[in-house]
């Protein structure tokens, strides 16, 4: 299972770090993306990372202020959240594509097959 944790409340210009902990899984056999939903809205996918780590994608909308990375020995998918926005409010995924050991390269529009519960970010004054 996926498990998201670190989300809150902050103020316009501060920095968040969510984290994807996964359990029961290797991770280096699967790419991880994050993707929110806002009330309203649709699903839109923010960043992936690949299996190996060394590909990477990010949303235009969130380019320069975040950053995803992973730790393989926590089994945890880290998205660093830097000036932050009003409009990035949102509960946050983090989800698993199919396996794929140690590929390089990840999308944001693939088919996650498994999903967290989700965490809430609340960015306002």
């Amino acid at each position: 299972q996926l498990v998201e944790s670190g989300g809150g409340l902050v103020q316009p210009g501060g920095s968040l770090r969510l984290s994807c902990e996964a359990s029961g899984l290797t991770l280096h056999y699967y790419a991880i993306g994050w993707f929110r939903q806002a009330p309203g809205k649709e699903r839109e996918g923010v960043s992936c990372i690949s299996a190996s780590g060394s590909g990477k994608n990010y949303a235009d909308s969130v380019k320069g202020r975040f950053t995803i990375s992973r730790d393989y020995a926590k089994r945890t998918v880290y998205l660093q959240m830097n000036n932050l926005k009003p409009e990035d409010t949102a509960v946050y995924y983090c989800a698993k594509d199919a396996p794929d050991p140690l590929g390089s390269s990840c999308r944001l529009d693939s088919d996650y097959d498994l999903w967290g519960q989700g965490t809430q970010v609340t960015v306002s004054s």
